[in-house]
C-alpha cells in the first residue's frame, strides 16, 4: 500500500521535491499519453513558467 504524501513531507522543514511528469491518476501532467495518444506538451512552459514564479 502506498505511503500518503502528508507523512512523507514535512510542513516543519524546507525540501525540495522533483516533480514528476505523471499523476497519480494516469493523468499526464505533458508528453504524449501512450494509452489515449493525447498530447500534452504544451503544458510544459506553463509547468516551468509557474516553478520560476514559485521559486522566485
Amino acid at each position: 500500500m502506498p505511503t500518503p504524501r502528508k507523512t512523507q513531507i514535512s510542513k516543519h522543514t524546507n525540501g525540495h521535491y522533483h516533480c514528476v511528469s505523471r499523476a497519480v491518476r494516469r493523468a499526464f501532467l505533458c508528453g504524449i499519453d501512450k494509452q489515449s495518444g493525447c498530447n500534452y506538451e504544451h503544458r510544459r512552459q506553463w509547468i516551468l513558467d509557474r516553478l520560476e514564479v514559485l521559486a522566485g
